[in-house]
């Protein structure tokens, strides 16, 4: 017999067909825990800006293409003001990109541009 899988969410639209559908959650650090929200930190926000733009094959693959950077020196590099940078520079080329990572994980394009300035110092 075949394992039994389940879709919860196609479950839930035909009990409900008029429910609004299910948001994606958004990118976001968790706050509920007692630790400080760490949104607005250079690195965190420059973290999270690259998660998102590896969550696309294409927009990752760009961002290599444009910066000149490989998927090594990424990795050796993830904790480097430097490369961080430059992933919040690949955004703030791109506007359509920037708006669309900012939403992504709830903060202000704003934000971005001014975390990858602080990084860039």
């Amino acid at each position: 017999m075949p394992p039994v899988t389940h879709n919860f969410q196609a479950a839930h639209e035909a009990r409900h067909p008029l429910a609004a559908p299910r948001r994606k959650p958004i990118m976001r650090p968790d706050t509920y825990n007692g630790k400080q929200d760490s949104g607005t930190d250079p690195a965190t926000l420059a973290l999270m800006a690259l998660g998102w733009i590896l969550a696309d094959g294409q927009r990752a693959d760009r961002l290599l293409a444009l910066t000149g950077l490989d998927s090594d020196t990424l990795r050796a590099g993830i904790d480097n003001p430097a490369i961080l940078s430059a992933v919040l520079a690949f955004l703030a080329d791109h506007e359509p990109d920037l708006v669309a990572c900012a939403e992504a994980i709830d903060t202000r394009p704003d934000l971005l541009i001014a975390a990858q300035e602080s990084l860039s110092r």
